[in-house]
């Protein structure tokens, strides 16, 4: 059950309006690493766990402080785009919010939302739940919980920098802290379920499955041989369970494929005349 208090969690104040900044700030509440996306994707997660321990509460309390960002975020931008005028002037070049438009304001914010935020990205893209990811399997799900606050925080570290309003400044520095301790957290659940489990996901398919011959080869595939340095080519493997090997040559280990032709009724390109050569013209 979830309840909604009428404060926020932390204060989201301009110090003057901003309508092309609005549009900026979007990004982090609709983008793909915004905060829809990790609120709903520890949230599915939490609702999908099969257990009521430690990491499904975990989950139930990231997400539901990320909804408290969510809202943040939609008073923030809402809150920059206070004073946006909207009515039309006589001469549209002199027009304060055309001017706007042409600065980099999102019209949408006047058209769409009446100045409120928006379910989408800095660009319009609306959001959607293909960003999120909840596979049941909880060290898969970290990591993509660390990457997600590992890209949110970057983005919010640059906004920091596109503007100058201390208000704005003030509530991002909140969540690039909450940020901070997100990746933190993900990161201890992490190694404590590597410690449980193994690196490898998923550790309980059997290893007699998989041609464990190439499991822990890199092959050179790229021009130059500068990966043939790394931790990841020589030494035991991470997993503890064998060797890393470097193959500076790989060849092929499966033929040239050839494949039927399609039926009649398919009406592909016919392979005589895909293999047909025209004859030398004088």
């Amino acid at each position: 059950m979830f309840y909604h208090r009428k404060e926020l969690q932390y204060q989201a104040k301009p110090e003057r309006p901003d309508p092309v900044y609005a549009k900026k700030l979007q990004e982090v509440l609709g983008g793909q690493f915004g905060e829809i996306s990790v609120a709903l994707q520890y949230l599915f997660q939490g609702w999908n766990t099969r257990g009521d321990g430690k990491y499904r509460d975990l989950l139930m309390d990231t997400g539901t402080e990320e909804l408290a960002h969510i809202e943040m975020l939609c008073t923030m931008i809402a809150r920059l785009l206070d004073g946006a005028p909207v009515g039309a002037q006589e001469e549209a070049a002199k027009d304060p919010m055309i001017k706007a438009i042409l600065g980099g304001m999102n019209p949408q914010h006047v058209i769409v939302s009446g100045l409120g935020a928006m379910p989408a990205d800095s660009v319009g893209n609306r959001w959607t739940a293909d960003y999120i990811a909840a596979s049941g399997n909880l060290l898969a799900d970290f990591r993509a919980n660390l990457t997600a606050e590992s890209m949110g925080r970057l983005q919010v570290a640059r906004l920091y920098y596109e503007t100058t309003d201390r208000g704005v400044r003030d509530m991002l520095s909140w969540l690039l802290a909450r940020d901070t301790m997100h990746q933190n957290q993900w990161i201890a659940a992490i190694k404590e379920l590597e410690a449980k489990e193994n690196v490898v996901v998923p550790s309980t398919f059997p290893r007699n499955l998989e041609k464990q011959e190439v499991s822990y080869v890199l092959f050179n595939l790229s021009e130059g041989d500068e990966s043939a340095a790394g931790r990841w080519a020589s030494g035991p493997s991470m997993d503890g369970k064998g060797t890393f090997q470097y193959v500076q040559n790989p060849v092929p280990y499966g033929p040239k494929p050839k494949l039927k032709p399609a039926p009649p009724h398919i009406h592909n390109t016919l392979p005589e005349v895909m293999h047909h050569v025209p004859p030398n013209r004088m």
